[in-house]
């Protein structure tokens, strides 16, 4: 389900050759071409949960303010979105995949997005960054120990105020994550699911 191509797309320094090649896809009538290769995240395709994701979330508009992160971006997909979209929002891409750092700021660049962009290894964020949205597609395969470290590491920097969406395929444990996240003293809510994917919305 989940495209690994060479490495796995949590390699920090993918060894594979890049093979770039062009992902388009559509969201809200509004078309993207990004630019992916060999050794990221679903490197041919918009991944499925990334579009039920996009599909199924309440996304941000021109009113967005304050700071959305897209933690483990890839190629950009879910960050080029959010940075079309909410025009006066700054949009923080981090991933420990190097290549897919430098796709995400050429793909920003290319869609005139750079200026509010910001692409980053996760120690490069600021500790004290306080984010109104957090997004993410996360990756399930690293194993449930570090899963749980990771959303234990971000989750607490949401704003009081603030939301995050998560996608989960129902089949990799989309349900036990949501009970976890409970345990975890969050406010979880399945926003919507589809094609065998949860959206969870996540507040404090």
């Amino acid at each position: 389900m989940r495209d690994v191509t060479g490495d796995h797309y949590f390699s920090t320094e993918p060894a594979t050759s890049a093979d770039r090649r062009t992902v388009a896809f559509s969201v809200e009538g509004r078309d993207y071409s990004l630019s992916s290769s060999a050794g990221v995240f679903s490197a041919d395709r918009l991944d499925s949960g990334t579009a039920v994701l996009l599909r199924k979330a309440e996304l941000p508009g021109p009113e967005t303010t304050g700071v959305l992160l897209d933690l483990g971006c890839g190629y950009g997909p879910i960050t080029c979105v959010l940075a079309s979209r909410a025009t006066t929002a700054t949009v923080w891409a981090v991933d420990v995949n190097a290549r897919a750092r430098e796709l995400t700021t050429e793909n920003a660049q290319r869609l005139g997005l750079a200026d509010r962009v910001r692409v980053a290894a996760p120690d490069e964020v600021p500790d004290d960054l306080s984010i109104a949205q957090l997004w993410s597609n996360p990756p399930i395969r690293v194993g449930k120990d570090e899963l749980h470290a990771m959303l234990r590491r971000w989750l607490p920097r949401l704003a009081p105020d603030g939301v995050a969406w998560l996608v989960v395929a129902r089949h990799l444990g989309g349900d036990s994550l949501q009970r976890w996240l409970v345990e975890q003293g969050w406010r979880v809510e399945r926003h919507a699911s589809q094609k065998g994917y949860r959206v969870l919305r996540l507040t404090r």
